[in-house]
């Protein structure tokens, strides 16, 4: 059996922590700024982390 490739889009959207968490950039942050607030701007500037029950299928992605 050939090697599993890794996801293309996925290695560019997803990091691994430390910890084996799966970090992400947040949406909604790209166009149509006007109309959002300073503060929701700045909250959508910093990553978050994946759901638990989204990880498994993530990891998969990323063969790892």
């Amino acid at each position: 059996m050939p090697k599993m490739k890794t996801n293309s889009s996925a290695k560019k959207r997803f990091k691994l922590t430390g910890t084996g968490k799966i970090k992400r950039n947040k949406a909604y942050k790209n166009h149509i700024l006007t109309k959002k607030s300073k503060v929701r701007k700045k909250r959508l500037g910093q990553s978050g982390l994946v759901h638990e029950s989204d990880e498994r299928r993530i990891k998969l992605l990323l063969t790892i």
